[in-house]
């Protein structure tokens, strides 16, 4: 399983995307933010809502200079079939990546060999293809795009301010802090 820190490895996967199947890369998005979304399966109850929530905030996240994937062990075919039917995924315009192997939720450490489908959780990526935020948790609850969305700025942030952090429920604008090695020695 990757972690905070890791590099990922480089993947081919299909996406549905703009009415299309089409093959992509993790190396891809080099250079990019990538927001990794895995969610268990197509058609079922909560994964529509956080896909939908995150397809409303998705221009915010292209202004952050991030792409976001969601991620599940259903094939891109199946994708169409649930962006066909449903209102909620006729928003999505990011790319919907299918796993039907399992090879990158393993990869990630999702994946649920008992029933073959992802748990839920989110990877935050640098363009450099380094782990800066995961969260794994059961798929009876679902996440909030808007905090994701603050995550990918913090880290975005220290990014590129090396030196400082972002303190709890930091925005962007309000302030962080500069933490010292003279008065670390001291606590």
């Amino acid at each position: 399983m990757i972690g905070i820190g890791e590099k990922i490895e480089d993947s081919e996967f299909d996406v549905y995307i703009n009415e299309r199947i089409e093959k992509r890369k993790f190396s891809d998005y080099k250079g990019k933010w990538l927001v990794l979304l895995f969610y268990p399966a197509d058609f079922t109850f909560v994964c529509p809502t956080e896909l939908e929530e995150a397809a409303e905030k998705y221009e915010e996240f292209r202004k952050e200079d991030a792409e976001i994937i969601s991620v599940s062990t259903d094939t891109a075919f199946v994708h169409k079939a649930w962006h066909d039917s449903s209102p909620a995924i006729k928003k999505i315009k990011y790319p919907m990546g299918a796993d039907p192997t399992g090879d990158i939720c393993r990869m990630f450490g999702t994946y649920l060999a008992n029933e073959g489908l992802s748990c839920r959780a989110t990877f935050i990526i640098d363009p450099d293809g380094i782990v800066k935020s995961m969260e794994l948790h059961d798929n009876s609850i679902g996440r909030n795009a808007k905090e994701i969305l603050r995550k990918l700025q913090a880290s975005r942030y220290v990014r590129e301010h090396p030196g400082e952090v972002c303190p709890v429920s930091w925005e962007p604008g309000k302030d962080t802090l500069k933490p010292s090695l003279e008065l670390v020695g001291k606590i």
